[in-house]
């Protein structure tokens, strides 16, 4: 399956247009009715002055106050209250666990994941606002060239077999939108969201399923093996396995709901037999009420 950068936002921009572009209403609506005049200083869109933070790979020169930088060994970029209001930052797991999909007629978990964060990101852009990835790997930014830039990124694979959030460099009060299939060890995805939380950035958490991780229709004799080929279990009863595998993953789904409750984020499920309209359109919504 192609996962060429213009192929990719070809499918995600034709998912896009099916719906309106996402305005940045959630968090500043109630304060900014005019443009530049009802900035808050939490999330408003103004032009006022915000913070110092320190540069980052990626930020134009223009943006270094060179004035703030003399006074200390490291150099910064003047921050304004729009441009932390209207990022957003991405997490989208690209491990080996991703790419797997049951049957033929299915996409991979991976694929299904960078066409929701990409038709995301379209709908972002467009509607004003500033995306880019955790980690400090691609700094948010707007217009038509990072859709081009977010789409070169999940264009490569990672090769170990779980991935863990980025949650560093993350903009304070910013939002953030993590994907992945979440089976993998839960401290660091705890850490990442506490981690989050305390810059005060919310969001969303999307955990992408194929439909026979839901439903466990494995009997006899079945040799269960990663995607990476670094884990394997042979068992001649599969079927024995199905109760406790069904009430791991139910406990996995509760402790996401807790834990991004807990950290003021929301979360879903999606599952790649179903239509990725429907996970962009929860995504359209959720991204609407996070404050």
């Amino acid at each position: 399956m192609s996962h060429s950068p213009a192929h990719l936002r070809a499918r995600s921009e034709a998912e896009a247009a099916t719906l309106p572009p996402l305005l940045a209403k959630a968090e500043h609506l109630a304060g900014t009715v005019l443009l530049g005049e009802h900035g808050r200083r939490r999330a408003g869109m103004g032009d006022d002055f915000w913070q110092y933070r320190p540069a980052q790979p990626g930020d134009r020169r223009r943006s270094i106050d060179w004035r703030r930088s003399a006074r200390s060994d490291g150099t910064y970029v003047r921050e304004r209250e729009w441009q932390i209001a209207q990022s957003v930052m991405l997490w989208v797991d690209q491990a080996a666990s991703m790419r797997f999909a049951s049957d033929t007629a299915l996409p991979e978990k991976g694929d299904r994941a960078r066409l929701i964060a990409m038709a995301t990101a379209v709908l972002l852009i467009r509607g004003g606002e500033r995306v880019g990835l955790t980690g400090g790997v691609l700094p948010p930014r707007r217009g038509e060239p990072q859709l081009l830039r977010l789409a070169q990124a999940f264009s490569t694979d990672q090769p170990e077999d779980y991935a863990e959030p980025e949650a560093r460099l993350m903009l304070p009060h910013a939002r953030a939108i993590f994907i992945s299939d979440f089976l993998a060890d839960s401290a660091p995805v705890e850490a990442a969201l506490t981690k989050a939380a305390d810059r005060g950035v919310r969001g969303v958490i999307l955990q992408v399923l194929d439909p026979s991780e839901e439903a466990f229709p494995f009997r006899g004799r079945t040799i269960f093996e990663s995607v990476g080929k670094t884990v394997q279990h042979e068992t001649l009863k599969a079927g024995e396995l199905r109760a406790r595998y069904l009430q791991r993953l139910a406990d996995r789904k509760d402790w996401l709901t807790q834990v991004s409750r807990a950290t003021g984020w929301q979360y879903a499920v999606h599952h790649t037999d179903r239509s990725a309209h429907e996970a962009l359109l929860w995504l359209y919504r959720a991204m609407e009420g996070v404050r």
